[in-house]
């Protein structure tokens, strides 16, 4: 069951939304090395640890760092993911904590994305 303060999304929304959404930021929290054996296409690597300094960074030093325009407050589709759901809740956390009101954990992570792609 899911708490009150974890958004959470499943595989089906995340795909749909992958799908018609431009603004969807994906945000892979695992390490590098995690993320240099597979990752899911066009998210971004924000290393759990420094969710909250990256989410904290002025707009021009988040774009110089990740390459991405940083997501405003209320953006509607901002999504974490790690291996299996744990990170990823502990990050969509600090993202709340900063003011990231919508933020979401992609629950399935990366373990269940590459086993459901590979279907």
């Amino acid at each position: 069951m899911a708490n009150t303060t974890t958004k959470e999304i499943s595989y089906e929304d995340l795909k749909a939304l992958m799908e018609k959404s431009q603004n969807l930021l994906l945000v892979d929290v695992r390490t590098k090395e995690e993320v240099d054996r597979g990752h899911i296409p066009g998210s971004i690597n924000i290393p759990v640890e420094t969710v909250e300094a990256a989410l904290s960074m002025k707009p021009e030093e988040f774009k110089a760092k990740y390459g991405v325009t940083k997501p405003a407050l209320d953006a509607p589709e901002l999504v974490f993911h790690c291996q299996m759901g744990r990170r990823g809740a502990t990050a969509t956390s600090k993202a709340h904590q900063v003011g990231y009101v919508n933020a979401r954990n992609y629950t399935g992570g990366f373990m269940e994305w590459s086993t459901r792609e590979r279907k």
